[in-house]
């Protein structure tokens, strides 16, 4: 299913939200709660999946949702669908600070391979599912889970992060290691894997935690600064008046030699 045509427009800084602009009967998939705001003879409608394979019948269905169930999202998505005769606009915003980041899959092999939770809405036709990592490692010390989401497809399709977000080419057999939760996205290219840190002082005291993300070129990738796990933990840690030594083995222990 080829996707719809769309096109959009990013508003904001650190807190963004994108404009889509529909003609008459285009639609875009989103997830549930995602919606800022709609112009009028635009319909919703919830479906199963992410209607991708509305031509698949009842199994074709079931089986788009439950990717998604595995994925810890909804089973549910929504369509926004313009039904008026001139262009529509419809917005969504991004769930916490951070960017929003436009993926033509047209120009990234048809393929973007990201964190679950990151995705935000897309045009109707492209498929979001689940990449299953081959190795064990990467599922249980991968930080995002043995499953990521897949977005398959050929029209555009908008995901999320935390804080800035740095875009690197990597070149063919090139290697970058970055922090399990600070990977957003990756092309279809790119090999990844889980590196421990190695040494006992580092994976003790560290306070980085033990594994790494290992990505080997060629491929692009994209790195966000801020996990929305990281923002968490350290507001309910200020919340709760304690510090917290992130992604050390000790985390509260060290509190005990303080004073």
């Amino acid at each position: 299913m080829a996707a719809h045509e769309i096109d959009y427009r990013l508003y904001g800084d650190d807190m963004q939200f994108v404009e889509i602009e529909l003609d008459p009967e285009e639609s875009v998939i989103a997830e549930a709660g995602s919606l800022m705001m709609m112009e009028e003879s635009i319909a919703m409608e919830t479906i199963f999946g992410d209607g991708s394979n509305a031509g698949g019948g009842l199994m074709g269905k079931l089986f788009g949702a439950g990717k998604r169930l595995l994925t810890g999202e909804s089973l549910f998505m929504t369509v926004f669908t313009n039904e008026g005769r001139g262009k529509k606009h419809v917005c969504f915003a991004a769930p916490y600070p951070g960017k929003i980041i436009p993926m033509d899959l047209s120009r990234l092999g048809g393929k973007v391979v990201c964190q679950k939770e990151a995705f935000l809405c897309a045009a109707k036709g492209v498929s979001v599912g689940i990449d299953f990592q081959k190795k064990l490692g990467t599922g249980f010390f991968g930080g995002e889970g043995f499953i990521m989401q897949k977005l398959e497809g050929d029209g555009l399709a908008f995901i999320h992060a935390g804080g800035t977000i740095y875009e690197r080419q990597l070149n063919p057999g090139e290697q970058l290691r970055i922090d399990t939760g600070c990977l957003v996205a990756m092309t279809r290219e790119v090999e990844y894997d889980i590196q421990f840190v190695g040494g006992i002082k580092t994976a003790l005291f560290g306070g980085e935690g033990l594994f790494f993300a290992t990505l080997r070129g060629p491929g692009r990738v994209w790195i966000q600064s801020l996990p929305f796990s990281r923002l968490a933990s350290r507001v309910f840690a200020a919340a709760g008046g304690k510090k917290k030594d992130e992604g050390s083995v000790l985390g509260g222990l060290g509190n005990l030699f303080e004073r």
